[in-house]
């Protein structure tokens, strides 16, 4: 009878609790955080402690017993926790009742932890040095004690020893001091009120009640180890939260530069083609005989042009071949000399472009004298600035020798 009347009130007490803890934590502030595994933010505490019963109407000093309690817990949130706490008592009173053996109160409760510091503050990322948690727990407790009693008028009852279950709870402060860097360990102080809310035989059958008479006051001290997570860490991983406007505006980006990449790739495809048509020149060029004609009568100049890429004043690959093309002819001619004359396009300042066509100039020549070992006198070089022998301005990046008879 008394045992379905214990389960009716916990199934009520556990409805009520679960519901004022989710609505409390679902308004909580905080940051959003990496969900977890199932087995992330596990701990375990061993306390030790005193208590005193009753409450009211006796000694508290000369009531008071030893109690020590082990805790597992899962912070399921970093405000909401679930544990199952396991205390017994050590030569207890088990509520005003007299006990049968060393270890005559035990209980098993589950807990509720609400982080009071992380509710009003907020979580940051990692637990603070100093935080305080409030905590309710219900469940089951066992007594052994004896049935025997003496009433006023003398009456001796019979002295055996019976057990005692009852429907038992909790609740209390607490305060938690996390050390090291990676706050792995705590430092509990726990004050509580424990209640016997009364059960299937001794004292309290008159109904399952909170009662200052059937309640206990209870400070433990103890120390928990918080377990390390999957995201390396032993806390709660905070994360970015990213709204749809910044998702917006990074996609706009991203396609930005995906067309800066094609606007690329099409210059670079004109280049190469630019490049394949001089390449043809040069070999149509060489290919063409020579005209025998007298040196004195020869009137025809020689040209060559070596293009540069935007900012640069060095040789690419392609463009050596229009350097040998000058320094055969200056070998097989002895006598002839060359002009070289360099150009920019007209991005920039005009500064850095007439220092660009010095340099393009100063490039064609260096490598005519290093390379090919041609006569420094017989080679003049000067930067025009920006050029306009071409009307694409991209083609005036440009150096142009000219053979002199």
């Amino acid at each position: 009878m008394y045992n379905l009347q214990i389960i009716k009130q916990m199934k009520k007490l556990f409805t009520i609790l679960a519901v004022c803890v989710f609505a409390l934590t679902g308004n909580a502030r905080g940051v959003d955080v990496e969900s977890s595994e199932i087995l992330d933010n596990i701990s375990v505490g061993i306390s030790g402690g005193v208590y005193t019963t009753p409450l009211s109407c006796s000694g508290f000093f000369g009531n008071m017993r030893p109690v020590i309690s082990l805790t597992i817990a899962k912070q399921i949130t970093p405000i909401y926790g679930l544990g199952i706490e396991g205390t017994t008592a050590i030569n207890a009173n088990t509520l005003g009742v007299h006990s049968a053996n060393v270890f005559d109160v035990t209980t098993v409760n589950l807990t509720h932890y609400v982080n009071l510091t992380n509710l009003v503050l907020g979580y940051q990322g990692q637990s603070r040095a100093f935080e305080i948690s409030a905590f309710y727990g219900l469940g089951w407790g066992h007594a052994a004690i004896h049935d025997g009693y003496v009433e006023e008028n003398g009456y001796v009852g019979e002295n055996k020893c019976v057990d005692h279950n009852f429907l038992s709870s909790k609740t209390g402060l607490k305060l938690d001091f996390n050390l090291g860097e990676a706050r792995a360990w705590q430092i509990n102080f726990k004050p509580a009120v424990a209640w016997n809310m009364g059960g299937d035989g001794g004292y309290n059958n008159s109904g399952f009640e909170y009662c200052s008479n059937h309640a206990a006051f209870e400070i433990q001290v103890g120390v928990t180890y918080k377990f390390k997570n999957s995201n390396g860490t032993h806390e709660f991983k905070e994360v970015k939260p990213y709204d749809q406007a910044e998702i917006d505006a990074l996609n706009a980006k991203i396609n930005a530069l995906n067309g800066d990449v094609d606007r690329l790739n099409g210059e670079n495809a004109r280049k190469d083609g630019e490049i394949k048509r001089l390449q043809d020149a040069l070999n149509e060029c060489r290919n063409r005989p020579v005209p025998q004609a007298e040196p004195a009568k020869v009137e025809q100049q020689l040209e060559s042009y070596v293009h540069f890429r935007q900012g640069k004043s060095t040789i690419d690959q392609s463009q050596l071949p229009n350097v040998e093309r000058i320094a055969t002819y200056l070998k097989n001619h002895p006598e002839a000399t060359v002009e070289i004359k360099g150009y920019a396009s007209p991005e920039g300042s005009a500064e850095i472009n007439e220092k660009l066509a010095n340099q393009r100039a100063e490039a064609v020549k260096q490598q005519l004298i290093k390379k090919y070992k041609i006569d420094e006198n017989r080679i003049s070089a000067k930067g025009l600035g920006v050029g306009d022998v071409f009307e694409e301005p991209d083609w005036n990046r440009v150096s142009i020798s000219t053979i002199q008879k």
